[in-house]
């Protein structure tokens, strides 16, 4: 019998060790078919909730944040490639030339249309949109701080344009976003993706697909020897 597990991710959609995670986990979560499956939900964590309207170009962002030269930030990304090519996913620009700057953007907005999505439209479509909005970022450079830009990428996920403008618009749901945000603190998680399994057994950081397949047995042992 199939043992569904519930993973709550912290994670944010400029966050190129995120997407890395999630294609690490769908390959250790296919080497558990039949065994464990899982119910996955996506949660707000800003890398940069300082970040100006403006943005700031990648490269010369890594470089300022972590004390790296120009150089070294180009290495960190070249590192990031590799990483994502052996998890079965891509940070590669993949729209027309010339190829727009690559950017890091203020991602709260994002942040409140997946806590949208989720509660409103379930699971599986908070997780559609999730890897449109990584797929508008990383893959189309598109300016994913813009309300716009959100708006379209939600369309194209398949929600409603309305109800994601009215859900931009809503102080309600920028609470609860900000309720997310904070319970990341209280958890301690200080980066990004954090997973979060059955709400109390953590994996840190992007595993590679072993480590999370060692893990959810773990868990899954685990919880079915208190069940």
């Amino acid at each position: 019998m199939t043992r569904t597990l519930t993973i709550d991710i912290w994670s944010d959609v400029m966050c190129p060790w995120c997407l890395v995670g999630w294609g690490n986990l769908g390959q250790a979560l296919e080497q558990l078919d039949g065994e464990i499956a899982a119910d996955i939900r996506w949660h707000a964590f800003e890398l940069n909730p300082d970040m100006p309207e403006e943005g700031e170009e990648r490269t010369a962002h890594i470089a300022r944040k972590y004390g790296r030269t120009i150089e070294q930030s180009k290495e960190v990304q070249g590192r990031m490639r590799e990483a994502a090519e052996a998890a079965g996913v891509s940070l590669d620009y993949e729209g027309p030339e010339p190829a727009p700057e690559a950017m890091m953007w203020n991602t709260f907005d994002a942040h409140k249309l997946l806590t949208w999505a989720l509660e409103e439209h379930g699971a599986e479509a908070q997780t559609r949109l999730k890897l449109a909005l990584f797929e508008a970022h990383f893959n189309q450079r598109r300016r994913i701080g813009e309300r716009d830009v959100l708006l379209a990428v939600a369309e194209e996920a398949g929600l409603d344009h309305e109800a994601a403008a009215d859900a931009l618009d809503s102080e309600e749901l920028a609470r609860k976003t900000r309720v997310e945000e904070r319970a990341a603190m209280e958890m301690n998680i200080t980066g990004v993706p954090a997973m979060i399994v059955e709400g109390r057994f953590m994996i840190p950081g992007a595993q590679p697909p072993e480590a999370y397949v060692n893990a959810l047995r773990r868990v899954a042992e685990r919880t079915a020897s208190e069940g």
